[in-house]
């Protein structure tokens, strides 16, 4: 997961900053007096909940609470790495290569894996920190981003494909040089080569509005 963090790597160079808005849901009375409520999920149909029973909401905690096999892979990560990235500003630009090092750490009893990023960007000491969540419930990864090129937070949502032993996440996050807060669309791929070597391909919008790859990192672990 720790790709994930540098997959804001590149995003620092493009957005370093992200946002996820959540819509009010508020109600008003029509001339019939009837309700109209406005922004309302598509699916709030199906927000219905019943209550289980006292012994029933104790084993879904635990369940909840209890780190998984996945949680065991992710903590295979542990270690320091060395890192290598290459990236492009814009499609058929020429790409900028930087080597660095990563460091991964499971926190919270095994239940996430924070990282500690540092490199250079630009000349400059960069340096970023991300978290790997693997939710239980929602059988899904959630990585966040922090980075000393931006003031914001970037989180990141998706699933695991075990055939293909990859990452699959995607996200919105600012355009810091649009000036106006404006959000772009990101998707990362982060996959295991093996034991010992993993890539992560960050994407996103071209000048043109295509997607390309805006940044390809490896990470090798050091012996």
């Amino acid at each position: 997961m720790k790709r994930i963090l540098f997959a804001c790597m590149a995003t620092a160079m493009i957005a370093t900053a992200c946002n996820n808005e959540t819509k009010n849901t508020d109600a008003t009375k029509d001339s019939n007096s009837t309700v109209v409520e406005k922004d309302k999920p598509a699916d709030a149909k199906d927000q219905s909940y019943t209550m289980p029973d006292s012994a029933t909401m104790m084993k879904n905690w635990e369940a909840y609470a209890t780190p998984s096999d996945v949680h065991k892979m992710m903590a295979s990560w542990d270690g320091n790495w060395t890192s290598e990235s290459t990236m492009w500003h814009a499609p058929g630009a020429p790409p900028q290569v930087s080597k660095g090092t990563t460091v991964n750490k499971m926190i919270m009893g095994g239940r996430y894996q924070e990282s500690i990023h540092k490199s250079e960007m630009m000349g400059m000491p960069f340096e970023g920190r991300s978290t790997v969540a693997y939710d239980n419930a929602q059988k899904e990864f959630i990585t966040t981003w922090v980075d000393n090129v931006g003031t914001g937070l970037m989180v990141m949502r998706g699933k695991w494909d075990d055939a293909s032993k990859s990452m699959n996440l995607s996200g919105t996050c600012v355009d810091p040089s649009a000036g106006n807060g404006r959000e772009m669309n990101v998707r990362e791929v982060f996959r295991i080569v093996d034991d010992n070597n993993q890539v992560m391909e960050m994407y996103g919008p071209a000048p043109d509005g295509k997607e390309f790859k805006m940044m390809e990192l490896k990470l090798t672990r050091k012996k």
